[in-house]
């Protein structure tokens, strides 16, 4: 085998095996969300089918005529990668979140493909061994060269390609290419390379054919944008099998979520009467400033959205209007546009999958909140959190840390530990009109209570506040 070839053998089927990964966060992400937890399960995942791989392909090459080995590799490989997507499906609706379940589900998908594509480098250099004086130098240079190809596999995917095409397709063209470069070596014997192209074209048909659950893939989340069969002009936003936001096209005061309610009663106690300056952290389906637009003409409502999708999705889906700014950018960069003082109201509302990112949830953010709202200002903080409430706990002692005044409102089993569910902190420089909020929330019919003072301090006990240097978010959540 000439050089050329065996290194584009090996630099080619190493940056495969990178798309690979980092698409693999993308099929798995409408079943079991993307958190730290599956990024960790996809990762370990495709490191034991590197190993696996690496090691049987050693072995294979060892033992028989290693040329003959490289055909049937690239084709089964390619194969299993093209049907990756399809398992992941047919399997998705029955998964459940967890580290069993994100493990099971990535070596159903990706363990295949990692290991036979991961079996090519050994038996390469099998092949290019002329001597045992040259063992260090071919090793070498074939492992640096299959470094390099993951390298452009992971920059080229996670800067390129995911923002420009759709998940499957990109896994099609991957799949494919390496059967067909599989089939040009597995030439001599034809009537496997015949049942290969067939099984290849049947894939890749189905791949094109099965869009998979998504009505947008944006460049974070699986969107769907669903009807509601009770109110015509109702819309739910859907990201990664989680209701993210409601929002009605012709009464953008209809609020159907129980936290964005319970935020609004925050503003209408707290803001002054008239426009006000707002400033929202994750836009979603940009119900609440709809909300704003809508009972407060003449407000500025800035939203800070990293998914630029998303915004479209609004603009066209959910009749986000074009009063609303939206700065398109990770909030933690584009907060530092926003002067000093200039929001009354932020809310905090920017979820990956069913968790705050975590870089959002810091001492350090939280003072860039502080530094944004007028003296007068309230922050109004969204958290979803279960069972042992260690996450809200320690949101709660993050805020506390900034602003002196600090409270939380949920239902009365919420509080307890009892269930769990959205919780909304208040926080602000001044004191926070607790009782006129509660009643406000009686008046709607609402149950949310409050706590403050010594029952949040005593409600936080001894949760760690959250830094940029510690930060376990989605160790914290209780699992539901």
């Amino acid at each position: 085998m000439n050089q050329l070839l065996a290194r584009s053998l090996v630099f080619f089927t190493s940056a495969a095996v990178l798309v690979i990964e980092i698409l693999a966060a993308r099929l798995l992400a409408p079943y079991v969300g993307v958190s730290l937890e599956v990024f960790t399960g996809i990762i370990g995942v495709i490191l034991a089918g590197i190993s696996l791989g690496a090691w049987a392909g050693g072995t294979a090459a060892d033992r028989g005529e290693p040329s003959r080995l490289l055909g049937p590799l690239l084709v089964t490989g390619g194969l299993a990668a093209l049907v990756a997507p399809l398992i992941i499906d047919g399997i998705g609706p029955a998964l459940t979140t967890g580290a069993t379940s994100i493990i099971l589900a990535s070596a159903a998908g990706f363990f295949v493909p990692a290991a036979l594509l991961s079996a090519v480098p050994p038996v390469v250099v099998k092949i290019q061994l002329a001597s045992l004086d040259e063992t260090g130098r071919v090793v070498g240079s074939y492992s640096a060269i299959g470094t390099a190809g993951a390298i452009l596999g992971t920059f080229v995917t996670g800067f390129v390609l995911i923002a420009a095409f759709p998940t499957r397709p990109i896994v099609a063209v991957v799949g494919v290419a390496l059967t067909v470069a599989g089939l040009v070596l597995w030439t001599s014997r034809s009537k496997w390379a015949f049942s290969s192209s067939l099984a290849m074209v049947l894939l890749t048909a189905a791949l094109f054919g099965f869009g998979g659950p998504c009505d947008y893939e944006t460049t974070y989340s699986c969107a769907i944008v669903a009807e509601d069969e009770d109110r015509p002009t109702g819309r739910t936003l859907i990201l990664d099998r989680i209701r993210n936001s409601y929002v009605d096209l012709e009464d953008p005061t209809y609020l159907e979520f129980r936290y964005i309610r319970l935020i609004v009663d925050v503003i209408e106690v707290m803001a002054p009467d008239g426009p006000v300056d707002m400033v929202s952290i994750g836009g979603g389906g940009f119900t609440l400033p709809g909300y704003i637009e809508h009972t407060r003409p003449s407000s500025e409502n800035i939203v800070l959205e990293i998914d630029a999708k998303l915004v479209d999705i609004g603009r066209t889906e959910l009749a986000l209007s074009d009063e609303t700014e939206v700065m398109v950018a990770d909030a933690r960069i584009s907060i530092r546009d926003i002067r000093d003082g200039h929001a009354e109201i932020v809310v905090g509302d920017a979820y990956s999958g069913a968790s705050v990112p975590w870089h959002l949830t810091t001492v350090e953010f939280t003072e860039e909140i502080d530094r944004i709202l007028d003296p007068r200002g309230v922050y109004a903080m969204n958290v979803i959190d279960y069972d042992d409430l260690d996450f809200v706990r320690s949101a709660a002692a993050t805020l506390v840390e900034v602003f002196p005044h600090v409270a939380l409102f949920a239902p009365p089993t919420y509080l307890t530990g009892a269930g769990g569910g959205n919780f909304v902190l208040v926080a602000a420089q001044h004191e926070i009109d607790t009782a006129g909020i509660v009643s406000a929330i009686r008046a709607r019919g609402g149950v949310e209570n409050a706590i403050e003072g010594d029952a949040l301090d005593r409600f936080i006990g001894a949760a760690p506040i959250l830094t940029d240097d510690y930060a376990p978010v989605d160790q914290m959540l209780g699992r539901f």
